[in-house]
């Protein structure tokens, strides 16, 4: 549960409008840092004062689509959010060196959605469905 100081305190420095878009979204008050923004859209904070954030809670992000959907969030930041990687891929050196310019963007999981892949079938049913055939009765 967040405390009535800590949440007047986050309303002061963030105001009132980004206060309550974490509050909707994330269900907490937060206030931090932005590190960076990937290529989604996606804005990810940071808070390292020990004495606000709960151990483990420091590190958040804001997506630009709120689906928040965890495969919206590109592998670099994923480990960054998870404490894989200490430094985020936009202050990192050995994120900016390995990164080869041959590399596919990343695209988010679209199972469910109108982009879900969906192989083309040559093979024939094995059961096909009864359709009945009414004709015009013809009466005495």
């Amino acid at each position: 549960m967040v405390s009535l100081l800590r949440t007047l305190r986050n309303i002061r420095r963030a105001g009132i409008k980004q206060w309550w878009r974490y509050t909707y979204y994330i269900g907490d008050a937060k206030f931090g840092e932005h590190v960076g923004t990937d290529q989604f859209g996606n804005k990810y904070f940071q808070n390292l004062n020990a004495e606000e954030e709960v151990p483990g809670r420091h590190r958040w992000i804001d997506f630009a689509q709120h689906d928040n959907n965890a495969t919206q969030v590109p592998p670099e930041w994923h480990s960054w959010l998870s404490h894989i990687r200490k430094e985020p891929p936009t202050n990192d050196p050995v994120m900016q060196a390995v990164s080869p310019p041959w590399k596919a963007p990343h695209v988010e999981n679209l199972t469910g959605t109108r982009g879900a892949y969906r192989p083309y079938n040559t093979v024939v049913p094995k059961i096909n469905a009864w359709n009945p055939s009414v004709r015009a009765r013809t009466g005495p």
